[in-house]
């Protein structure tokens, strides 16, 4: 695989991982150096692993993922962006400890929702008897880098118009989900 195809891939992966991080740097106040660091490395962490899962995995399993993958990671952007409209929705609840999305479970949910895509990169390199190692190094660092822009933009898109863009970013999770099915039924 040449630099440039592998360019593309990279940053290609990288776009849910980046709308996510968008999203989330709009809905977490005030951000953090952790809330930063957690997010982008589990990001870039699962974007990395899932070219390298698929490509362990190759063809034996690539008819049984291809089936529902789209619906895996609908199902989690939409439960993740659900609970966002609902936060933005409703202020006047005290967000719980939990509404954390750079921690627990909600991230990695998040983690493999933006990651899922990858992982059919990886069974494409396993059927192109293709070497998985340095790809999955620059997927994961461009998915990482990413991150790092989607959060810091969100941020101050968020100090600028507050919670109503924090409607907008469950609503691009619910839409990337919506577009991840429409892609494979359609594509």
């Amino acid at each position: 695989m040449d630099g440039l195809n592998l360019a593309a891939i990279a940053v290609a992966l990288a776009m849910d991982a980046f709308a996510v991080a968008l999203g989330v740097g709009v809905s977490v106040a005030p951000l953090t150096r952790r809330h930063v660091f957690r997010l982008s490395f589990h990001f870039g962490l699962f974007q990395a692993l899932m070219p390298i899962i698929g490509w362990l995995a190759g063809r034996s399993i690539h008819q049984y993922i291809v089936d529902y993958d789209h619906w895996i990671a609908f199902t989690l952007l939409a439960m993740i962006g659900g609970h966002m409209i609902h936060a933005a929705l409703h202020p006047d609840h005290e967000k719980p400890v939990s509404g954390d999305p750079t921690r627990g479970f909600t991230l990695v949910l998040l983690s493999v929702a933006t990651s899922i895509d990858a992982l059919a990169v990886g069974l494409s390199l396993a059927m192109l008897e293709t070497s998985v190692w340095f790809p999955a190094l620059i997927i994961g660092l461009v998915a990482g880098a990413f991150t790092l822009v989607g959060l810091f933009l969100g941020r101050r898109i968020n100090d600028a118009w507050g919670a109503r863009v924090e409607l907008l970013g469950g609503g691009i999770l619910i839409l990337i989900g919506v577009r991840i099915v429409v892609d494979h039924l359609f594509g």
